[in-house]
């Protein structure tokens, strides 16, 4: 873990995905086996009323589970959830932010609760939420 003092308000390092683009829909399509036709044919998703094809939430959902696995490491993460706030649009650039809420004890544990939040190129968030991780 990196050096923060732990603080209440203190942001880990981000992590970004994209720009969204076809190619990555098509191979997320392809390794998750979901195959849904609003993240890859342009024409479907247009005939459905959308402008675009969109990303997979659970694409969105595992860059934003990074953005505290890569700081404090897989086996340190307790708790993660997060909500689908917006739809991830093609060509959308997404930065993932976690920020510290507070400091706590559990189950033997120092603890540190997070704030996630997953926010396109336009300020739009895509993704928020929250994390636990063991400090020991």
């Amino acid at each position: 873990m990196s050096e923060l003092s732990f603080a209440v308000g203190e942001v880990l390092p981000e992590v970004q995905l994209g720009p969204i683009s076809r190619a990555t829909l098509a191979l997320y399509a392809g390794a998750s086996g979901d195959h849904n036709p609003v993240h890859i044919d342009s024409d479907f998703a247009k005939n459905a009323g959308l402008p675009d094809v969109f990303a997979h939430g659970m694409l969105s959902f595992g860059v934003l589970s990074q953005a505290v696995t890569r700081w404090a490491g897989v086996g340190r993460l307790r708790e993660f959830g997060a909500r689908f706030v917006s739809v991830t649009q093609v060509h959308d650039l997404i930065t993932c932010r976690a920020t510290i809420l507070e400091r706590f004890e559990a189950d033997g544990e120092a603890r540190l609760r997070l704030a996630v939040v997953a926010t396109a190129q336009d300020g739009r968030e895509t993704l928020n939420g929250d994390a636990v991780v063991a400090l020991d």
